[in-house]
């Protein structure tokens, strides 16, 4: 896919990438690749990423600058999502007296808007991110497979398991919504790739997630009629069920036992549990959520709020009273940040849901595919997985969140300008 120069202002194309610029594009479509590619395989996930951001934008800023009319209201919108996340933050830093470090996670946001105008200056070709998906995702694969041989019990690589999983599945959201064309015999490669790396993880919270996708991609493709969409679906569907129920090494690895003796302790009252602390800390964020609806905790202060539990008072040192969150998105900002913090996260991920939306109607798309179809997608990934992890508590899924939020915009800004360039050349001359 190629996209075609940015305007100047109202209309004016610029000049072709050349020198300094075309320099600054290649770094660009590098940084592209990079970013899904080396997330989860090296240590540093985001930072070869974040370099070529910032020497590319370094490089021809004047290009950034110039951007700025194409970007418009969707760059302008996460700029002030973003002044809204980071300002609340600060305003909880005051109230509770926390230093800059409990923000941390919620500085990420702060790339969002700059990203999105990055690629309308840069260009960036969409391919590359695609290619970075797969590399990632197959590469994720060989390093899971040499941890668990290796002893581990579960895949967790230089992160832990349950972020291990969430982040293969947005790389599986790319892959299939950001497909170049005839490139389906990949996609398939690389779904089976990220489905063996999330076996090997043991995560649960992200089967929602995954069944969504599923749903959605066989309900994209064009096949003859929805019944055989429905039936393809189905058949998937099947096959995975009856596999994890008959193979008991495979039934062991996604921990379907465990789930099952959890739910048994909770019936019997027993919460010291990976299903019951969950239940646990959903009511302890309740119960805090009540008693400071305006302002709760503090962000990054869950743990002050499980002291409530008569176990966590008498026993300092009990493991479930320190995990640092509520393992919930709705349930973390609301204790933490009270009534603001649930309407920010409303906003969070409703107002890019939102952005996705309007950018896909004026993609020119005839199917859901693209880089607005992977944000939606990509947004309702993330909602799903948070009913079962904070996704924002965590530096890798919190920085990946705002990351790609900005990359998606970006180009399906740029799609949307290349469509509507497109009808106006094919319109008669009057």
């Amino acid at each position: 896919m190629t996209f075609p120069s940015a305007p100047r202002l109202a209309g004016d194309a610029l000049p072709p990438l050349r020198g300094r610029a075309g320099v600054a594009h290649w770094m660009a479509n590098v940084g592209l690749f990079c970013l899904p590619a080396l997330i989860l395989t090296v240590p540093q996930n985001l930072l070869p990423y974040g370099v070529l951001l910032l020497l590319s934008t370094l490089l021809a800023p004047d290009l950034l600058w110039r951007a700025r009319g194409l970007g418009g209201r969707p760059v302008a919108i996460l700029a002030l999502l973003t002044l809204a996340a980071i300002g609340m933050g600060l305003v909880s830093m005051v109230l509770f007296e926390q230093g800059l470090r409990d923000l941390d996670n919620r500085s990420r946001f702060i790339v969002m808007a700059w990203i999105a105008l990055w690629v309308c200056g840069l260009r960036p070709d969409i391919r590359w991110l695609w290619g970075g998906a797969l590399a990632g995702l197959l590469g994720t694969l060989v390093l899971s497979i040499l941890q668990v041989s290796g002893g581990a019990p579960r895949a967790e690589l230089s992160t832990n398991a349950i972020v291990l999983a969430d982040i293969v599945l947005m790389l599986m959201v790319l892959l299939v919504f950001c497909r170049p064309h005839g490139r389906w015999s990949w996609v398939i490669v690389g779904m089976l790739a990220g489905c063996v790396t999330i076996v090997l993880s043991g995560s649960r919270g992200v089967w929602l997630a995954l069944l969504a996708l599923l749903v959605v991609m066989a309900m994209s493709l064009r096949w003859r009629t929805g019944r055989a969409r429905l039936g393809v679906l189905l058949a998937l569907i099947a096959i995975s069920g009856t596999l994890t129920l008959t193979i008991p090494s495979l039934r062991e690895q996604v921990r379907l036992t465990e789930l099952q003796r959890d739910v048994v302790r909770l019936e019997r009252g027993d919460s010291d549990s990976s299903a019951g602390a969950r239940v646990e800390r959903m009511q302890v964020a309740y119960d805090t959520f009540l008693d400071h609806p305006l302002t709760g905790v503090g962000i990054g202060h869950f743990d002050s709020a499980m002291q409530r539990l008569p176990v966590c008072r008498d026993d300092p040192a009990e493991q479930r009273c320190h995990l640092g969150h509520a393992h919930n998105d709705l349930a973390e900002w609301s204790a933490t940040q009270g009534v603001p913090g649930l309407l920010l996260l409303i906003a969070v991920y409703g107002v890019p849901l939102w952005l996705f939306a309007w950018l896909h109607r004026r993609s020119g798309e005839t199917t859901f595919r693209g880089p607005a179809a992977a944000g939606i997608m990509l947004v309702m990934a993330y909602v799903l997985c948070g009913i079962t992890q904070s996704m924002f508590a965590h530096q890798i899924t919190a920085s990946f969140y705002a990351t790609i939020v900005g990359l998606l915009t970006g180009l399906s800004v740029l799609q949307g300008h290349a469509h509507r360039q497109a009808q106006a050349q094919a319109q008669p001359a009057v």
